[in-house]
């Protein structure tokens, strides 16, 4: 089984101060051989309708098909379900309540993999289902500013959501400092939906995978299968796309 990661006293105070926590060695080692494996085992899975959402993106480099991320696993794997019960300790001390899985993915940011515009979570509708979460980081390669890794800008998750369903604006942004935050496998950042972040495109030849888990406080319902529901009618995984239509990635 995987370990627990706990938290203390001084980090749930920083990450009311930031808005985000980053908690160096998480996870073992051996636990992150164990989620490599998985993660290999993801991407050896077939792309099937009505399964794991698996998307596509060109490379920055050369124009290459890509795996961007995959979406909805845990219900179709059981070591990633395992992982995201092992979130559930420390998400519920950050929550102050018990925490519910409302989504997660894993983004794997290959060589020419494209980067991520400043913006904060909740912009991408979320408060439709509930008015906050928090998601979890966990590196399952190293990842430098080199690959393109997660950038905070902290503190400013006390301003509340910005402009919905779009990138955050230069005006927006002013007064903010996004500051990369470079991890090594088994670390874990915990970030606030309203903290703002970013991340630069992938221009090195290291892979940057990364799995990413969001909790909502149990009080605030359970709302995944609704969320997946609505994403899928706008946004579905590229194997159930209709050929005459557009889709637009904006947040």
């Amino acid at each position: 089984m995987l370990q627990i990661p706990t938290l203390d006293s001084d980090d749930l105070t920083a990450f009311k101060r930031d808005g985000y926590l980053v908690k160096r060695g998480a996870f073992s080692p051996e636990d992150m051989q164990t989620i490599t494996t998985w993660t290999e085992e993801l991407v050896a899975m077939p792309e099937v309708s009505g399964r794991h959402w698996v998307y596509h993106e060109k490379s920055q480099k050369d124009g290459a098909d890509l795996i961007s991320r995959i979406e909805k696993i845990a219900p179709f794997h059981a070591g990633f379900a395992e992982l995201t019960e092992a979130l559930k300790a420390p998400m519920a001390q950050l929550l102050g309540e018990p925490a519910v899985l409302f989504k997660e993915k894993v983004n794997f940011k290959m060589p020419g993999g494209d980067g991520f515009k400043p913006h904060q979570d909740s912009q991408a509708g979320w408060y439709n289902y509930a008015d906050m979460f928090i998601s979890a980081l966990v590196s399952i390669d190293r990842s430098t500013l080199e690959n393109g890794c997660l950038q905070m800008a902290g503190g400013h998750h006390k301003q509340g959501l910005k402009m919905a369903w779009e990138p955050l604006s230069e005006s927006e942004m002013e007064g903010m400092e996004f500051v990369p935050v470079p991890t090594e496998p088994g670390d874990v950042i915990f970030f606030d939906s309203y903290a703002p972040h970013s991340s630069e495109p992938n221009l090195s030849d290291d892979i940057r995978r990364i799995y990413y888990a969001t909790y909502n406080g149990a009080s605030k319902g359970d709302h995944m299968i609704q969320y997946y529901a609505d994403k899928y009618a706008n946004y579905p995984p590229d194997i159930d796309r209709q050929k005459d239509k557009e889709y637009v990635f904006r947040v």
